[in-house]
Order: C-alpha cells, then sequence, then structure tokens
C-alpha cells in the first residue's frame, strides 16, 4: 500500500519559506486528482489555510523569535504525491480522515489569528 506525503510550506510576505510534510497512510487508495481536487476546493483561494485547525505543525519563520512585519497566520499546501515511506501524521490519521477533517474545518470557517499571539 502507498501513502500519501502532503507537502506544505510557510511563506511570509517577503517570500522567505519554510517547508513541511505529513505523511498519512492510504488503506483506500485514494487517487492524487481526487485528494487534489477536495484540497483546492476547501482551501482558501492559492491553497492557504490555518495549520493548527488541522492539527499539522506551523512552520512559521518567527517561531525562532524574530517576528518581522511579513508575518502572517496562513500556511500554504504544495502538493500530494504517492510516497512509500511511513505514516508521519501524529494522530495517526488516513488521508481520508485528514480530507475528512479538512473538510469539517472548512466549513466551519478557516480563522485567521493574529501572529503576535504566537511571538
Amino acid at each position: 500500500m502507498s501513502n500519501i506525503k502532503f507537502t506544505y510550506l510557510y511563506r511570509d510576505g517577503a517570500n522567505f519559506k519554510s517547508w513541511g510534510e505529513v505523511i498519512f497512510a492510504n488503506p483506500e487508495n485514494l487517487a492524487l486528482d481526487e485528494i487534489d481536487k477536495t484540497l483546492a476546493d476547501v482551501f482558501l483561494p492559492d491553497n492557504l489555510f490555518v495549520a493548527s485547525q488541522i492539527s499539522i505543525p506551523e512552520k512559521f519563520l518567527f517561531l525562532d523569535g524574530k517576528f518581522t512585519k511579513d508575518d502572517h497566520c496562513y500556511h500554504e499546501f504544495d502538493r500530494a504525491e504517492v510516497c512509500e515511506a511511513a505514516p508521519t501524521d501524529t494522530l495517526g490519521r488516513t488521508m481520508t480522515d485528514f480530507l475528512r477533517e479538512v473538510k469539517l474545518v472548512a466549513k466551519q470557517g478557516w480563522k485567521a489569528f493574529d501572529v503576535l499571539e504566537r511571538t
């Protein structure tokens, strides 16, 4: 069985980036185009989302204490790809579970927050 690697990033207003990835089991063998379409339908424009709302690690550049005027609260989906590496999701979700959670969060609304609260 192949797993799915969800790759995302934090890109500040000056275009500095910090990358992250979470690997989900894919026992239902969801197709990549189905995953991409589902995520495109529920993420904000430009594939933006709030990482904490879907329980994946935040990749903020300012976590080292260097907040700048370019920082904001959104992360960006980059791609989903098939991989053979072991799942890394700390909650043990499958890709189907993750998509279900993302859809639920999107329905409830992505909640922006002041990044100064995280510094």
